[in-house]
């Protein structure tokens, strides 16, 4: 057999991928009075996307970790000078062991969870509607009047490193134990400092919102990664929240 009539072997094909699709999470804070109706913080957070892809795969295997559980608040994200100046540290986005600057208390919203005495005010919301490409998590959470323990009377602390004047929140997921060190940081958001007080009510509505991305853009044989189109809109804009 002459070198020209050598069988030729036919060699798979390496096909791109045909799903050309990707995910983006986005997150807004409103911190409120329920009774009132004064907004106190209304705002977007920082996304920790490496601890956020593991919180996805784990709870998408059902490997019973995960899911977000839990709101840490803290007093570490701001510094106020005399004269009454703020300056913001950059939120906590990195890094599988990330944490809040300083935190000082947490609430489950978790409402499958037994240690959730009030499910009614510290839940979780799944809301979607057909079509549209996007689902919510709204997560609430409800600081009443008793908590937490130790807190001042009266709102009208000049003393910004309290342990109740908040200026730092994030979501955090189960990872086996209730506030535990291995409990991943999924989000993060700095504020003002807000004091919780015992003469004032306040509720957290954390809107998480995971949309699907329309374009997929290719930058190399074995990595891809996400253009900042949208379903013709700019990454971050027109969101509907």
């Amino acid at each position: 057999m002459t070198q020209d009539n050598k069988p030729t072997e036919a060699k798979e094909e390496n096909k791109k991928p045909q799903d050309n699709t990707g995910v983006m999470m986005t997150g807004h804070i409103k911190i409120f009075d329920p009774e009132t109706g004064e907004v106190i913080v209304d705002k977007r957070n920082a996304i920790h996307y490496e601890n956020m892809s593991q919180a996805l795969a784990n709870s998408l295997a059902n490997k019973s970790t995960g899911f977000v559980h839990e709101i840490a608040f803290g007093n570490g994200g701001t510094s106020v000078d005399p004269t009454g100046v703020i300056t913001y540290l950059t939120p906590n986005s990195t890094g599988s062991n990330a944490t809040l600057y300083n935190q000082t208390y947490y609430k489950v919203i978790d409402d499958n969870s037994a240690t959730n005495k009030d499910t009614t005010r510290n839940k979780m919301e799944v809301r979607h509607t057909a079509g549209n490409k996007y689902t919510d998590i709204v997560c609430t959470c409800t600081l009443d009047y008793g908590e937490p323990t130790g807190q001042a009377a009266f709102d009208n602390t000049t003393d910004f490193n309290g342990a109740y004047v908040f200026d730092e929140l994030g979501l955090k997921s189960w990872e086996g134990t209730e506030n535990g060190a291995t409990n991943k940081l999924l989000t993060h958001v700095v504020f003002h400092p807000v004091q919780k007080s015992l003469n004032r009510l306040i509720q957290i509505d954390y809107t998480l919102r995971i949309q699907s991305l329309t374009t997929f853009t290719e930058t190399s044989s074995t990595a891809l990664s996400t253009s900042n189109t949208v379903s013709g809109t700019t990454s971050g804009g027109n969101t509907g929240y």
